[in-house]
């Protein structure tokens, strides 16, 4: 009878145990799950920790891992007691798997890895996931995992098809940066389709205005920047942007070489549309428009500023529009280009600069400027 006892006292403990192991095995690898098999297309499991009361974890992010594996929490057995032989075995097993989860996420949320490639099926479970969670560390993983599959082009044909433009689109509401900056990544590129442009083009006054009034330089107004650049590539839909380009000159004065550099690819689309030209003459531009062509201004953007004032300068019929030039407005860019003696002062401070193709691109736009402007008739 004590045999039978001590039997059942030791099955029960066992039982115990086991359930314990389950239990912190779910804590340690669920969250971690969750983020691999939505980069899987896997439905994953949204549920957090509610079957084990008391436990701890933690809001694991990709960003936790960048530097140090040992940043985030890392789940002990109970058993795993310090000093002991067992204990130190058990905790670093715990440790390794631990490393083995966050790395498998990595290499899931990589878009060099083959694992990305997701078929139809579990391209539609993820476009779920992104419609019917509310969990940002979710949001974020399944639109890492749409983002990377968007990259190809034959999977941007399939999400349109699976409904995904409007699930996408819808998460632009969101408060959360982080989570907008992946849907934006997503739609940029799904935004490479004509199909596609033609349906997202009714969220682009949202963008541009969420674009605008995004924090100076941040990663969303970037994000964004790069969807609209996408979106006018095409003459199609340019026209939508009329009634911001003052904005995004101003973007263009204030923002860093990041910002500078996006906002001249969204202007180099519009410039090149002769039907955009009176609508970029009439936008309002900052005084300090014109201190951009100074020595200290990076190269590269005194460049391309300077290839949209001659995509201006060559579309705009100065002659047939003489009449009509006192309809633009004081502070406009027509009036910044107008006032060609303040214009070239600014401007030809740069001849001295050492870049001998900087020096070019001034000569020809100033002598461009003049002809338009100071036809050999009125001399």
């Amino acid at each position: 009878m004590g045999y039978a006892r001590k039997v059942g006292w030791v099955t029960a403990g066992l039982v115990i145990g086991a359930g314990a192991c389950y239990c912190i095995y779910r804590l340690t690898r669920g969250r971690k799950q969750n983020k691999e098999k939505m980069a899987e297309g896997g439905s994953g499991d949204v549920d957090d920790v509610g079957d084990c009361p008391g436990a701890r974890y933690n809001d694991w992010s990709d960003d936790d891992d960048d530097n140090s594996e040992n940043k985030g929490i890392v789940w002990y057995p109970p058993w795993a007691r310090i000093g002991t032989e067992a204990g130190t075995r058990a905790r670093a097993r715990a440790r390794a798997r631990a490393t083995r989860a966050r790395r498998a996420v990595q290499k899931r949320a990589s878009p060099n890895s083959d694992d990305t490639i997701l078929s139809p099926q579990e391209l539609q479970k993820v476009l779920c996931l992104v419609e019917m969670s509310e969990k940002p560390y979710i949001l974020e993983a399944a639109l890492i995992a749409l983002g990377n599959n968007a990259a190809y082009a034959f999977n941007r044909d399939i999400i349109r098809d699976l409904g995904g433009l409007p699930i996408v689109a819808k998460i632009l509401n969101t408060r959360d940066p982080i989570v907008k900056e992946k849907a934006l990544i997503v739609l940029n590129n799904l935004s490479v389709n004509a199909e596609n442009q033609r349906r997202l083009k009714i969220y682009m006054n949202q963008v541009c205005d969420d674009t605008i009034t995004s924090r100076l330089n941040s990663s969303v107004q970037l994000a964004g920047l790069r969807l609209l650049t996408n979106m006018t590539v095409t003459n199609e839909y340019q026209h939508m942007l009329a009634n911001s380009i003052s904005d995004f000159f101003r973007l263009f004065s204030a923002g860093n070489e990041e910002t500078k550099f996006q906002v001249l690819k969204l202007l180099l689309n519009l410039a090149e549309n002769p039907a955009m030209t009176r609508e970029l003459l009439r936008a309002q531009v900052p005084s300090s428009l014109g201190s951009l062509f100074n020595k200290k201004e990076n190269k590269e953007v005194v460049l391309k500023l300077l290839v949209i004032f001659e995509n201006i300068n060559d579309n705009f019929k100065w002659e047939e529009n003489e009449s009509t030039q006192n309809q633009f407005s004081e502070g406009s860019l027509f009036s910044f280009l107008k006032e060609f003696q303040v214009c070239a002062d600014k401007i030809l401070g740069l001849e001295s600069h050492h870049d001998i193709l900087v020096k070019v691109k001034v000569g020809k736009f100033v002598a461009k400027l003049a002809e338009n402007m100071f036809p050999k008739s009125q001399e």
